[in-house]
């Protein structure tokens, strides 16, 4: 099993319609399995990985 590496967590918020209803909603990390140079394998956010591979 992957490690997960990241510690993201779900953004919430409101829906809104236009009657002005809220109703609550996640928006969850984007989350990818990844196999390091190491051989290692682990759960990063698309976000952290992009900036792995531009630092290389």
């Amino acid at each position: 099993m992957a490690k997960k590496v990241t510690k993201k967590k779900p953004l919430f918020g409101n829906r809104r319609s236009h009657a002005m209803n809220a109703t609550r909603h996640a928006q969850k990390p984007n989350l990818q399995k990844v196999t390091l140079a190491d051989g290692t394998k682990v759960v990063m956010s698309a976000r952290e990985i992009k900036a792995l591979k531009k630092n290389k």
